[in-house]
């Protein structure tokens, strides 16, 4: 199942933000050890810059789900 965020052309959110905003990470410490222990994939690569900014149309995947960042102007 896919779930998506959506923002604004301008806006970015860090990788670890994200992660507790969809839920996957119930606090920032949590996120941060998920992504440093190489449990996070952005597009397909393992990510492990908790401070990795995302843009509308990246994929997070973590622990089996794809979350996509989506652009509130293409819906």
């Amino acid at each position: 199942m896919q779930r998506e965020l959506v923002l604004t052309s301008a806006q970015m959110i860090k990788l670890d933000q994200f992660l507790k905003l969809m839920g996957v990470a119930p606090s920032g410490g949590q996120a941060k050890l998920m992504i440093v222990d190489g449990d996070v994939k952005v597009n397909g690569t393992v990510e492990i810059r908790r401070g990795r900014k995302l843009v509308s149309g990246d994929k997070v995947t973590v622990e089996g789900q794809t979350f996509e960042v989506g652009d509130l102007n293409s819906k």
